[in-house]
């Protein structure tokens, strides 16, 4: 992959869009542990940055993964990652396999109200008892003449208070875990109301404040069976593929937040003098630092990798996972060396680096642990343990 004319255009338009409407807001919207994603999403909608990889019949830009990838690299820098975070639920968790397998009277339903920024989507996978297990979730879909009955919980929903409708992953029958579920839209809202049956809890964090974060129930929830996204049964099937774009959107979006997070460093530290000089004269902070950036562009060059062989038709799952576990050891890493080299000014609240020491933790957890990338990894090279 290689950053065009075209490519920079777009991210340009995504940073002065980020300049304008976004980062003003930041300190209110980490108050207040929510952004308005209605209100935003409409605009980035009107600007098309719902849907660049997205078919245009459904109202995107229909351009290839790699304008996705530098879109994510410009939301990478918004300087709050709970807001980034929560885009790019709506644009490469919860809509790709709708995208892809859904029929048309679905996307017209969900994809283009999604797209436009009418509507804000949540994911539906993770469980109290069933996080990086996917196959272990327990929400389940049980027939009804032309209907769902949905029960059961998800947990850790990104924009899960004000979400219109998550894209759910149940049990859908009493087959073997990876044949028995199915991807389902599920609207949570109809007429400014909860829909009977879904009730929502919010979920405190230790980062992402500004990105709202709930619990949801589902008791009885009945929802028509065409709702369903593709074929009964290949639920698992389609939410695997929707992980390896997540992942690699995850990793696209930290090499941004990740190169900021030094650039301000480099910033603080040439002003803050200690012992007579500034911190960054010294050779062990400037080398750290030096050292650090290479790290991130060994990341890039992986993530580009990983996104000319998505494009080019082949299974891309080891990369994004080694992208993605990359990552998530960065972000910790990164973070805190940083943090360090701020002194006390680091263990405050109200600065950049300490809110992406907060932030950025989350990496190394969501979307797949680390330890999940590694089995994956060692599954794909042939070294699991037998058991």
């Amino acid at each position: 992959m290689q950053l065009t004319a075209e490519h920079i255009a777009l991210q340009d338009s995504v940073k002065q869009f980020i300049a304008k409407q976004i980062t003003p807001n930041i300190a209110a919207w980490e108050k207040a542990g929510i952004f308005p994603a209605h209100e935003l999403f409409r605009e980035m909608g009107k600007m098309g940055f719902l849907g660049v990889n997205k078919p245009v019949q459904y109202g995107g830009q229909g351009l290839d993964h790699s304008y996705e990838i530098a879109y994510c690299e410009a939301i990478g820098g918004i300087g709050t990652q709970g807001v980034s975070m929560g885009i790019a639920v709506q644009t490469d968790m919860a809509t790709p396999a709708l995208a892809r397998f859904g029929s048309e009277q679905l996307c017209q339903e969900f994809l283009v109200p999604a797209i436009a920024g009418e509507q804000v989507v949540s994911i539906g996978v993770s469980e109290a008892g069933a996080g990086s297990d996917v196959a272990s979730v327990k929400t389940r879909a049980r027939k009804d003449g032309d209907d769902y009955l949905i029960s059961g919980s998800k947990m850790w929903i990104t924009n899960g208070t004000q979400a219109d409708w998550v894209c759910l992953l149940v049990n859908t029958s009493d087959d073997p875990p990876h044949r028995n579920k199915s991807l389902i839209c599920v609207p949570l809202m109809q007429g400014g109301r909860r829909v009977p049956g879904v009730s929502v809890q919010r979920i405190e964090k230790i980062g992402m404040w500004s990105s709202d974060t709930a619990q949801i129930f589902f008791d009885e929830v009945r929802v028509p069976q065409r709702y369903r996204i593709g074929e009964e049964g290949r639920g698992f099937g389609y939410q695997m593929m929707q992980f390896q774009e997540e992942r690699l959107s995850a990793a696209a979006r930290r090499i941004t937040a990740l190169t900021n997070v030094i650039d301000e460093t480099i910033d603080y530290t040439r002003s803050r003098i200690a012992f007579g000089r500034p911190v960054l004269d010294n050779q062990v902070v400037h080398f750290r630092l030096a050292e650090l950036k290479t790290e991130i562009e060994c990341l890039r060059s992986l993530v580009y990798r990983a996104t000319d062989v998505h494009m080019a038709g082949e299974d891309m799952t080891e990369l994004a996972s080694m992208a993605k576990l990359k990552v998530g050891r960065l972000c910790r890493e990164v973070t805190d060396s940083c943090l360090q080299y701020w002194g006390g000014m680091g263990f405050t609240l109200d600065n950049s680096v300490s809110r992406a020491f907060r932030d950025l933790r989350l990496i190394s957890i969501g979307g797949g642990a680390d330890e999940v990338m590694l089995q994956i990894i060692c599954k794909r090279m042939g070294i699991l343990p037998r058991r």
